[in-house]
């Protein structure tokens, strides 16, 4: 049996009506900045629960475009998470700044008690990340944010509809960073991002800043970029975002399904999942004893199972002028040898899901008896 990592083939299968409102669109001419991108922000600020949304070209810019509105810059320096994506450093660094890494705890997220050490006086903005679908703790960051004055930009990119105390992922900071990648939960057909947050001039400046600073086709207020969310993808986004809620309560429901089996194996270890926090698995991850031949068996019997991230952002050639070494931040360096990514997505068959955990059993009951 083949276990897929990517769902976009059974996403897309049945979609003949996107395939008609795609006709549609195509003989509108429509296309830029149109008409159904509009509605698409509308419904996704719905979704989020904010009253402000902006459509981008990807979940980097998102990141960017929000830190350029809040006039971080060179000799800035932005907190973000040593566990991340490059997309997250990327964004920070295109603009100027440097990024500030604190070390994630067994939720893959920043360790919020460790925060206030790596404030200074160039200390502009905090990046948390909400990785794999789970969530920063917001309440405790939100404390440190105002007593030092400092602004948030949430990345989100992960964690569509994840909440904690049924507050999403998106409105707790000042903006709200979210990727429509193919392979996240909410997807189009190429790169897509959006932004979310409550404050209005924010929001204008946010499409000033996508449209070339455009006022109008002859007028440039700003100087700004080329970053707008395609009208196009904006159609596809309209066709998903109605299934969004299905699609987070499918993978928290294939999450528990795991989580009741892999706590049977004492070889994995089941990461703390928070009292009042929706995780809603972007990823799957849990710890597991022999990670790399564990990983090398399940590929072996065909599934796609993989590793968020092998090698710690830090640790990258790209950002080492900032000086780091292995063993700066430990529970990131722990993760990278004992994580493991199992396929947790919305299409996944319980015949499936069944042949995964049958697969992971047999491979430590091999291990015991040699």
């Amino acid at each position: 049996m083949k276990v897929r990592y990517s769902y976009l083939k059974q996403q897309f299968s049945n979609c003949d009506d996107l395939w008609s409102s795609l006709k549609k669109f195509v003989s509108s001419g429509d296309f830029t900045l149109g008409k159904e991108l509009e509605i698409f922000e509308k419904n996704f600020a719905k979704l989020i629960g904010t009253k402000f949304a902006v459509g981008v070209n990807s979940g980097t810019d998102a990141i960017k475009l929000s830190l350029k509105v809040l006039n971080v810059g060179y000799g800035d320096e932005v907190i973000t998470a040593a566990n991340t994506f490059v997309a997250t450093v990327g964004a920070i660094t295109e603009i100027g700044a440097k990024p500030v890494f604190v070390d994630c705890d067994d939720t893959f997220c920043m360790n919020v008690d460790q925060l206030e050490s790596k404030i200074t006086k160039k200390t502009k903005a905090i990046v948390p990340v909400h990785f794999t679908g789970y969530m920063t703790n917001m309440p405790k960051l939100k404390k440190i944010s105002k007593k030092y004055n400092l602004t948030i930009v949430e990345d989100a990119c992960q964690s569509i509809l994840a909440n904690i105390n049924k507050k999403n992922a998106g409105t707790w900071g000042d903006f709200g960073a979210f990727s429509l990648h193919p392979l996240k939960n909410i997807n189009v057909w190429s790169d897509g991002g959006i932004i979310t947050t409550n404050n209005k001039k924010h929001y204008y400046k946010l499409k000033l800043l996508r449209n070339h600073g455009l006022i109008d086709r002859d007028t440039v207020k700003i100087n700004g970029y080329n970053s707008r969310l395609d009208t196009f993808q904006a159609v596809v986004g309209n066709w998903l975002l109605p299934k969004a809620k299905l699609i987070a309560k499918k993978r928290i429901e294939n999450a528990k399904y795991y989580d009741q089996n892999f706590s049977k194996i004492s070889k994995l270890m089941i990461p703390f999942r928070p009292k009042n926090f929706k995780l809603v698995y972007h990823l799957y991850i849990i710890f597991a004893k022999d990670r790399d031949k564990l990983l090398k068996y399940c590929l072996a019997k065909g599934i796609e199972a993989k590793v968020h991230y092998p090698k710690p952002m830090y640790l990258q050639e790209s950002i080492k002028y900032l000086g780091h070494k292995k063993g700066d931040f430990p529970i990131t360096d722990r993760h990278t040898k004992e994580i493991i990514t199992f396929p947790c997505d919305q299409h996944l068959s319980q015949e499936q899901m069944n042949y995964v955990i049958k697969c992971v059993k047999n491979f430590y009951k091999k291990k015991t008896k040699l």
